[in-house]
């Protein structure tokens, strides 16, 4: 494919949380590809890597979080309108008004209109709100990185669902494997790795490794991603059986017998397949975006209905399991590939009037 131009914008760029590692990833695998990428930020948060132009707006106050995310948006009109660039590709992460393209990372915030009417008078709803559906009506194309995303934002905005492309999920790092090993049948590593814990069903994860640990006294639990502080509490009734590792940028997979992860909410869920890419198995909650990798030999998904005893026999089970875990594989490339069929698209003669 010929060198395009692609400007990719995002608040935080830099592999310092999931969103932003996507980011982080697709740009330095466009760059190898040959392209010219740049990349607009509120601040780099790592150093700045050779071949990318990268272009700092500074911080913004976070709080409140509609008018930081406008007050974002309005910085990158200005910058792209000082700096015009008629034959770039404008990649957006974030809620803008100026761009071709914007890859959607999240549950859509319309789902606030479930709630009753009540609920939903706010200068802050509405704004969210407001925010979100320009992001959406903006471009040419929306890229979901899950299908559980895609199918969300076309139950919440039918009207722009021609604009949906297929998912584009993450791709992985290979990192260290999990060296095959038979776990004792009174221990082993239960493994849960995310900063919103809350959200990550952390709480229930305590609860179904404590039950397990009736049969399994020698099973511990390694907390990746909390401060120990935040989630101490949890474990107030616990003698010992558990480490809180605090955030690492190396998720510890490979210590792991099994990744637990009963999220409530998880739009895609890279700890997911970054674990099974270590060959270590998974227990997750079918709300999970990347249940669609899980097969039966990586592991069992399960609806956060199901009664503790279901969680428990399904974690001992895999724990237990003496085979091997398939490798998932997803390259970062391969992601970069599916963009620019996209980017080419944009470019198109029949489209590039329509392009803002």
């Amino acid at each position: 494919m010929s060198q395009l131009e692609v400007i990719h914008v995002v608040r935080r760029y830099g592999p310092v949380g999931g969103m932003e590692r996507y980011v982080w990833e697709l740009t330095h695998e466009l760059q190898q590809l040959g392209h010219r990428v740049s990349v607009i930020c509120e601040r780099c948060h790592v150093e700045k890597p050779d071949g990318i132009t990268v272009y700092e707006l500074g911080e913004i106050a976070p709080r409140p979080r509609w008018l930081s995310l406008l007050r974002f948006s309005w910085r990158v009109a200005r910058f792209m309108a000082a700096h015009p660039r008629p034959n770039s590709v404008i990649h957006s992460h974030e809620r803008l008004n100026s761009h071709h393209i914007t890859t959607f990372h999240g549950p859509p915030f319309a789902t606030v209109l479930d709630k009753p009417w009540w609920r939903l008078i706010s200068l802050r709803i509405a704004m969210q709100l407001f925010l979100e559906r320009r992001e959406l009506t903006t471009p040419r194309f929306v890229v979901p990185n899950s299908l559980f995303i895609r199918q969300s934002i076309a139950n919440y905005y039918p009207e722009l669902a021609s604009k949906l492309t297929e998912p584009i999920v993450p791709g992985v790092v290979p990192g260290v494997l999990r060296e095959p090993r038979r776990v004792p049948a009174d221990g082993g590593i239960v493994g849960f790795v995310g900063k919103e814990w809350q959200r990550k069903g952390l709480p229930w994860a305590v609860q179904v490794v404590a039950a397990l640990r009736c049969s399994r006294p020698g099973l511990q639990l390694y907390v990746v991603g909390p401060a120990a502080a935040e989630v101490a509490h949890l474990f107030a009734d616990w003698q010992g059986g558990y480490k809180l590792i605090g955030w690492s940028d190396q998720a510890h997979y490979a210590a792991f017998d099994v990744l637990l992860h009963p999220a409530k909410a998880e739009p895609y869920g890279m700890v997911i397949s970054e674990a099974m890419a270590a060959k270590v198995p998974v227990v997750i909650s079918d709300v999970c975006g990347a249940a669609v990798h899980v097969t039966a030999a990586s592991g069992a998904v399960l609806p956060l209905s199901a009664p503790l005893d279901a969680w428990v026999g399904a974690l001992d089970q895999q724990v237990s399991r003496s085979d091997s875990v398939p490798q998932f594989k997803r390259s970062w490339r391969k992601v970069a590939q599916e963009y620019e069929a996209i980017y080419a698209e944009i470019l198109s003669p029949d489209l590039k009037q329509s392009a803002c």
